[in-house]
Parts: C-alpha cells; sequence; structure tokens
C-alpha cells in the first residue's frame, strides 16, 4: 500500500497529509494473443517444409541412384562382316610427267611480226604459233630461183651442142676429143644446176622457219617474247615452251621387294592399275596402268622408278604435280572384310565387338590383313556377323547395346563415338 506524505499549508504553515499519487490505468493491447498464434503458425509451416524439402531430396536421390544402377543400352552404328574381294596396293609419291614437252628456239635470224597464240592455249600440232618476218628470205629466194633459171638455160645450151658434137662425131666431122670435152662441160652445168636449185630449197626452208608452228598437240605456257622482238638464228632462247597434256604419265618409286612380283605379271601381258590420288589420299584424281618400270634399282634407297600413264581427258592431272600413286599389285578374293573403323586394338591384339542377337556386345578377337580405305580383312570372324562401328568409349564386354543406322555422310549417329584404341 502506498504512503501518504505532509504537505505545509503556505496559508497557516499547518501541514496536511496528501494522498499518494494514483497511476493511470495501462490500455490493454487488443489481438496480442492473436500475433503470437501467427508467428506460431509461421515457425511450424517453415519446419514442416524444410522436413518436405528434405524428404523430396531423398526420394529423388534414391531415384536418380537406381536409374544409375539399372544398366542402360548404348547407341552404336553397326554394320555386318561381308565376303568380298580386296586389292592389294602399293602406295608411293609421285611426279606428273608430260610425255612430250617441246621447247620451240627460232632457226632463223629475223624480227617476229606477229604471235598468234594465246598464254594457256590448247594447241593442235600444225597450229600457228610465231611469225618471223619473212622478206630477206623471200629476196634471198628470188634471187636463187634466178640463178638457178639461168644456169638451167646454159645446161640446155650445152646439152644441145653435144647431141650436135656427137651428130659430126658419127660422120667424121670433128674429132672426138671435141665430143668428149662437151660431154664434160654438160656434166659442168648439171652441177651448177643442182647447186643452185639447193639454194632455192635452202631459201624455201628458211621461208618455212619463218612460220613457226606447233610440233605437238599440248598446251602452251606463258609468252616470252613479244612482237618486234629481234631474235637470233639457232638461239637457246626459248620463244614458247609447248607441253602434251594427254596422255601424261606419273612417275614414282617403290620398293624393290616388288620388283619380282610386277614383272612376272607384265611379264604375262597383264596390265597393273595405278591411281593418283590427292594429298589427302581420299579423292582419286585419274586412274590409269603400269607403262613401263626403269632399267636399275637405286642402290641408295633400295627403290626402282616405275612410269603409268594415264588418258588425262579431264586434265585433272597437270605437268610436275605431286600425287600420290596407288599401284594395284594383287587382288585377293573370298576374304572377309569390315569397315576398317570397326578394328580396335589393345596391347596385345586386334579385335572388334561383336553383336549377338541378345544386342549385346561381345570382344570377338581378329587377324587383320589387307587394308583398303574403309575396309580391311580380316580373319576370325564370320560373315553376317553384326558388328559395332562406333560408340566405343562406352562399349564393354556383355553391355546391352542399341543399334542404330548411319547417318547419310557416313558417321554414326550414337553419343561419344571415338576410333581410339580400348582394351576389351
Amino acid at each position: 500500500m502506498a504512503e501518504w506524505t505532509l504537505k505545509t499549508n503556505p496559508d497557516d504553515n499547518s501541514t496536511l497529509p496528501v494522498p499518494p499519487p494514483t497511476e493511470p490505468a495501462r490500455a490493454k493491447k487488443p489481438g496480442k494473443k492473436r500475433h503470437l498464434w501467427v508467428w506460431a503458425l509461421v515457425v511450424v509451416a517453415a519446419i514442416a517444409a524444410i522436413i518436405f524439402y528434405q524428404h523430396y531430396r531423398a526420394a529423388e536421390a534414391a531415384k536418380k541412384a537406381k536409374a544409375n544402377a539399372a544398366p542402360k543400352a548404348v547407341p552404336v552404328v553397326t554394320a555386318a562382316a561381308t565376303k568380298g574381294d580386296i586389292g592389294v596396293y602399293v602406295q608411293a609419291l609421285g611426279t606428273v610427267t608430260p610425255v612430250y614437252t617441246v621447247t620451240v628456239t627460232s632457226r632463223v635470224q629475223g624480227q617476229i611480226m606477229e604471235v598468234h597464240y594465246r598464254e594457256g592455249q590448247m594447241v593442235r600440232k600444225g597450229d600457228p604459233l610465231l611469225d618471223i618476218d619473212p622478206r630477206p628470205y623471200q629476196a634471198a629466194l628470188t634471187q636463187a630461183q634466178g640463178q638457178l633459171g639461168h644456169d638451167d638455160a646454159v645446161l640446155s645450151q650445152a646439152r644441145t651442142d653435144l647431141t650436135r658434137y656427137q651428130s659430126a662425131f658419127s660422120q667424121n666431122a670433128i674429132a672426138q676429143q671435141q665430143v668428149f670435152d662437151q660431154e664434160q662441160a654438160v656434166k659442168q652445168d648439171e652441177g651448177t644446176v643442182k647447186n643452185d636449185q639447193g639454194l632455192v630449197d635452202n631459201a624455201n626452208v628458211n621461208l618455212v622457219y619463218c612460220h613457226i608452228t606447233s610440233p605437238i598437240d599440248g598446251r602452251v605456257g606463258l609468252r616470252l617474247v613479244d612482237p618486234g622482238n629481234i631474235v637470233q638464228a639457232n638461239s637457246t632462247t626459248a620463244l614458247v615452251v609447248v607441253t602434251q597434256l594427254q596422255p601424261i604419265t606419273v612417275i614414282f618409286s617403290i620398293a624393290e621387294d616388288y620388283l619380282t612380283q610386277i614383272q612376272q605379271q607384265m611379264r604375262h601381258g597383264q596390265k597393273l592399275k595405278v591411281d593418283a590420288l590427292d594429298r589427302t589420299q581420299l579423292k582419286t584424281i585419274a586412274s590409269g596402268s603400269l607403262l613401263t618400270l626403269d632399267n636399275e634399282v637405286d642402290t641408295t634407297t633400295g627403290t626402282v622408278k616405275l612410269k603409268a600413264i594415264f588418258d588425262n581427258k579431264d586434265t585433272a592431272l597437270f605437268p610436275n604435280q605431286f600425287v600420290n600413286a596407288s599401284l594395284l599389285i594383287e587382288t585377293q578374293q573370298g576374304v572377309i572384310l569390315v569397315p576398317t573403323p570397326a578394328i580396335q586394338r589393345n596391347s596385345q591384339q586386334a579385335f572388334v565387338y561383336v553383336i549377338k542377337p541378345d544386342n549385346t556386345a561381345s570382344v570377338q578377337n581378329i587377324t587383320v590383313g589387307t587394308a583398303n580405305g574403309n575396309v580391311t580383312a580380316v580373319q576370325g570372324i564370320q560373315p553376317g556377323q553384326i558388328i559395332a562401328v562406333n560408340g566405343f568409349d562406352k562399349l564393354q564386354d556383355g553391355i546391352k547395346v542399341e543399334q542404330r543406322k548411319p547417318s547419310k555422310n557416313g558417321s554414326g549417329s550414337g553419343d561419344g563415338t571415338s576410333n581410339g584404341d580400348q582394351a576389351p
């Protein structure tokens, strides 16, 4: 209970008891209990959400683990082993060499009047190339013809006199010595006429040399002289170079180990096929046949040179071009053929993945034989067996596979394809 206090009255200085001050009543806060209930519900809901999320994550993890534990089928592209023929090829680097290359020079002296060819033009034998001023040689021809006409008339007169002397000698009108002298005069005049005829022929030849034509069928190179240039007779300076392109040859070298086998087939009249391939050895530029062999083996390299000939109708081969020559020396018949990418290797031997009828992969060891591009001859499997061509990074012995067809460009549609060596 509050205590009373004493207060002095200023009027009479008396002391009066004063009751203690009373506290104002506190206002009641409505809804406080309700707010507590709301916060409690929020906390409960948050706890429930956390518990639910943890249960959800645990369920998803279990589901994923179960899915990973279940074996998946590996998608692979497959192919069937077949029985057929395959060629045994010898590969070598070759150089395209024209059969004929003509460097045209001048055989007479004079000024070039006209150039008839275009650079890089294909010409036929006899097509005009250059014209040299023919006027000096035409004048020389006229002079030689005039001298020939004069001496021919002298010869005719000498023969007439010889006939008259022979008639007179038969009548004993002249001495025999006069007839003999006339006969020698006729022979001298005949020699003079022949000499004049040679001068005329020489002048005619020089006139022909003034008009230079192509000696072969081929392609002319870049222009080396222009109209107005003076050329010298029998000079080594080229006026134009003509190279034959059809046919054309390729010269390449192979190891002497194949020499006996090649000679045996050539001795029996067999034409060995030769393909000229591009730098990547993926595209065949032209196909021809073996023409001949060199007459000796290069002792420094142990190789022998071969020459193959090609029609080159499309002029795909160009002189001095480097190509990869592929010589077919033998054809193996009735062998088992598989795609080359299907062959895998480990540290011990080569193998393939054979796909069984239940779509499971099985490792099958093989012996690799002749390879020709994307096809290889093997031993160890049977024709018709299905083998995997890609997807080797996921393949294992006994794993389930899903066979897929190859795409149009030849690559597989499975994921993670690899041609690397894998251990079975």
